[in-house]
């Protein structure tokens, strides 16, 4: 029997066909499984948790006790105000100081392009290491402070490269344009080339926003104080490291099952990026592909 042509290649076989469909039904249950335990945990009630050992597929009914422990002001509440905190303005902060960065690296008539543009591929290339870093973090003041989460990871040479790239594509009749009708370097970065630049932006921004929220080894090197510690601090502590959650740094006195606190932080962490990435997702193809692949 002939077998169907596609776009002039031949069509794979029906059992070639169910087994690949099979093979990515494990890989996509390997995935969402564990995902849909860390959630039926976390509502599960507390005998159902007991009874199982700690993880839970399917609840015999929901329960938010463990969500209540974790937003009744205690050290979780506080960490995601400060997850929230340095996301947000590390994000538009490096956003900002990158696309100035990129623009002017994009400019044929700026006059420190060539050697900038080498420190930042340099220092794409090269790490400063651990101890160098913390010491310049340390004699800038930094150690103990919010901004130690922000300014050394402020700007990222591959992303300054995407938006060097997306920004020296752009037409130049354009700008030639609005510096004919009077607008300066600043007017014409914000009034034409931002507006033009949204796709790539998202996407970058994105990227800044997922590195500031995932991040947990900038505030175990920098922070002393536990006030400071962002959520995933507090996930590596509490979670991975297995350290027992008590009601002081919760601050509630009724305590579920250490299980269903730690699902419900897991949760917690990941809920925020789940929610942003599906609006950003549109942008995915165009920003990046038109920043790295046409520069």
């Amino acid at each position: 029997m002939s077998r169907r042509i596609v776009n002039g290649v031949p069509a794979p076989s029906w059992p070639m066909r169910v087994v690949k469909g099979l093979v990515l039904a494990v890989f996509c249950a390997a995935v969402v499984i564990p995902f849909v335990g860390v959630i039926a945990t976390s509502v599960a009630p507390d005998r159902q948790i007991d009874e199982a050992g700690g993880l839970v597929l399917i609840p015999h009914s929901i329960s938010l006790d463990a969500y209540r422990s974790l937003f009744a002001g205690g050290v979780v509440t506080r960490a995601l105000g400060i997850s929230v905190l340095v996301t947000v303005v590390g994000t538009l902060l490096s956003l900002t100081v990158s696309g100035l960065l990129a623009y002017a690296l994009s400019r044929p008539g700026f006059v420190a392009r060539r050697p900038l543009l080498l420190i930042v591929l340099f220092s794409m290339l090269f790490s400063p290491g651990m101890i160098p870093l913390y010491l310049v973090v340390k004699q800038a003041g930094l150690l103990n402070s919010i901004w130690a989460l922000i300014v050394p990871t402020m700007v990222n040479a591959f992303n300054v490269i995407v938006l060097r790239a997306f920004f020296a594509n752009l037409p130049g009749e354009i700008i030639e344009s609005a510096r004919i009708d009077g607008a300066g370097e600043l007017r014409t970065f914000t009034s034409i080339v931002l507006p033009l630049s949204k796709a790539v932006l998202s996407v970058i921004g994105l990227f800044y926003a997922v590195g500031y929220w995932n991040a947990f080894f900038s505030a175990l090197l920098y922070l002393d104080d536990s006030r400071l510690w962002p959520l995933q601090l507090v996930l590596r502590t509490y979670v991975i490291n297995d350290t027992q959650l008590g009601s002081g740094e919760l601050g509630t006195e009724r305590l579920p099952p250490q299980a269903a606190i730690q699902m419900a932080i897991l949760v917690v962490s990941i809920v925020p990026i789940l929610l942003v990435y599906p609006f950003l997702q549109r942008h995915f193809t165009k920003g990046v592909l038109t920043g790295a692949v046409k520069g």
